[in-house]
């Protein structure tokens, strides 16, 4: 077969063609790859080389209202693990146990957050003690992956005096990390756990940085510095509060370790919080890097309940101090007049439906007018009112005035009070609650002096009374600094107002029920109570007022928990507004001068 010259050229420049086309191809492929995507290659080179080690932030530091610190961050260290592989993390867990104390949920958490991530430095501990980082540090040669380094440490310098609004932090757990309040958080990180450090987290908590460690083929650290720029981590912003630090004090060393119970301290125009607290209280320090197990058992099986905040969680019943509002109700519904008697005098118990309803003074108060009745804290006069005013008044009344509402501190956690509801009607709350022929409008006259299915935060019962210490408006209390929120509560004409605060000033004077609560050069208001606490154990004790009588500038209510009567609250409350009174004027003469 012979072929034509011609094609034998054509041959050969398609030939030609073709080789020139390959080559242009692999030319192409190479630039590609060593020109165009040169840097995604180097970058995959240095994910396979360095490893980034988070930075944690500050968390912002907590001020009171002069700028003494509640909270700020100590230097602290904290000791991670780079692993290539689950079982090469599991024999380094082995043998790191070995040398310091490692629990198996220490052990089970570390996994767990390799298994979520693994290039990144799986926590062992978020705080370290200095001598478990010694040891290890000595021993570091044996363990290629470890990571130590320093971390702030979150610290509150009066502990137990502050915990009660503070809250702690701790280490955000695994479900948290799925929640869309928690997008963007690390496994290991710290979060505000309560109070205001939960609350407020999202400021708080400030920006992690980042540092590189360069690792060999089999992950194991082989330099720690240099090997990238660091990204420096950002610290949260300052919070400024409410808190006067040194009343918080002093409250704390009233009930020492004696009285357990609830005070809140309110600026009754604005709702500052001036002092919270609930006793017996908690060391917040304790739960930074996972709380002690003996601790938290300690914690947990204390019969008076220091990890539940007596100040805003606790509902109990508000006895006498309720009294306030069933006048505010009938005297906005005109029922009775502040100088008006009751037609049945009291004589130490009241007959209502077959039944005898008692008076805490068994010898009776005789016939008095409602100031008078406030003063003594008369039951029989405030069952009659009740009875006028009527239950249907009366519990929509109390709901208008937000015995069912919560305060609105700024908090996490706050119950919401116990009271009935007045919608759709009085009436199926109660069927509901007893059954429908179980129960008769006699629940009236326990409701009007604060007994009955009525219970209150102390916290709530403090919004109450900042509006009976000035013009209705009540004041939401709010523990960090921020615009004053105020909402009117009832309407009374200025001498109705100013009848109810002369009743409560006489409280506390001679012949009222805190008469021994007096300060000399200073009149007080406030009222008493004593609410029963269930059978067999003494009842609790209530002082809720504010000071000075015709200038207030602070309102306070103390609730002890079993304190057995009114007086023993007041007597706190009066230590109390010495002290902040006194510390007032001194700062102003101090300024002035």
């Amino acid at each position: 077969m012979s072929f034509h010259p011609n094609d034998i050229a054509r041959r050969a420049q398609a030939s030609g063609i073709a080789v020139v086309v390959i080559f242009l191809v692999l030319g192409g492929a190479f630039f590609r790859k060593q020109v165009l995507q040169n840097e995604l290659y180097a970058l995959e080179s240095e994910k396979n080389r360095l490893r980034e080690v988070p930075l944690p932030a500050p968390r912002g530091i907590i001020y009171d209202r002069r700028g003494e610190v509640i909270a700020e961050n100590v230097p602290g260290y904290s000791v991670a693990v780079l692993s290539s592989s689950l079982g090469e993390l599991r024999e380094m867990l082995r043998r790191l146990s070995e040398t310091v104390p490692l629990t198996p949920g220490q052990i089970d958490r570390t996994v767990r957050a390799f298994q979520r991530e693994p290039a990144r430095p799986a926590l062992v501990f978020s705080d370290a003690p200095f001598d478990v980082v010694s040891v290890l540090e000595e021993h570091r040669i044996d363990f290629p992956g470890l990571i130590i380094q320093s971390a702030p440490k979150r610290y509150y310098p009066d502990s137990i005096a502050v915990a009660s609004f503070v809250g702690y932090i701790g280490e955000i757990a695994e479900n948290q990390l799925t929640l869309p309040a928690y997008q963007g958080y690390k496994a290991g990180q710290q979060i505000g756990v309560a109070g205001i450090e939960h609350a407020y987290e999202n400021q708080l908590r400030g920006h992690e940085g980042r540092r590189f460690v360069e690792v060999d083929a089999m992950g194991r650290v082989v330099r720690e510095a240099g090997a990238r720029p660091e990204l420096l981590p950002e610290a949260g912003p300052a919070l400024q509060t409410n808190i006067d630090l040194e009343l918080q004090r002093h409250i704390v060393s009233i009930f020492g370790d004696s009285l357990q119970g609830g005070v809140v301290a309110l600026e009754p125009h604005t709702g500052a919080v001036l002092a919270l607290h609930s006793a017996p209280s908690f060391d917040p320090n304790r739960f930074i890097g996972g709380i002690p197990a003996g601790y938290w058992t300690q914690l947990q099986t204390d019969p008076r309940r220091p990890l539940y905040n007596k100040a805003v969680q606790g509902r109990y019943p508000p006895a006498s101090t309720w009294k306030l509002a069933t006048a505010v109700i009938a005297l906005q519904n005109g029922v009775a007049r502040l100088d008006e008697r009751m037609p049945t005098p009291c004589t130490g118990a009241y007959l209502f439906g077959g039944r005898a309803f008692a008076c805490w003074q068994r010898d009776g108060h005789g016939s008095i007018d409602m100031r008078r009745a406030i003063e003594v804290s008369c039951n029989v006069y405030f069952y009659q009112l009740g009875l006028r005013v009527n239950l249907h008044r009366l519990v929509a009344g109390g709901v208008a005035l937000g015995f069912r509402d919560r305060s609105g501190i700024d908090i996490p956690r706050e119950n919401s009070p116990i009271f009935p509801y007045s919608e759709p009607s009085v009436d199926d709350y109660f069927n509901q609650r007893y059954g429908p022929r179980n129960w008769t409008h006699a629940v009236v006259l326990n409701l009007a002096i604060g007994q009955g299915e009525n219970s209150q935060t102390v916290v709530n019962m403090a919004r109450f009374y900042t509006a009976l210490a000035t013009d209705g408006m009540a004041a939401t209390p709010e523990i960090v600094q921020r615009e004053p929120h105020r909402v009117r509560l009832f309407d009374l004409t200025a001498a109705q107002q100013a009848g109810l605060r002369a009743a409560l000033a006489g409280v506390i004077s001679a012949g009222g029920t805190a008469a021994g609560s007096q300060i000399q050069g200073l009149v007080t208001a406030g009222k008493t109570g004593t609410a029963q606490s269930g059978i067999g154990r003494p009842n609790h004790a209530w002082f809720v007022g504010f000071a000075p009588f015709d200038d207030p500038k602070i309102v306070i209510a103390v609730m002890l928990e079993f304190g057995e009567r009114g007086g023993r609250a007041a007597r706190v409350a009066k230590s109390i507004f010495e002290f902040y009174l006194k510390q007032t004027a001194t700062q102003i003469i101090h300024v002035e001068g």
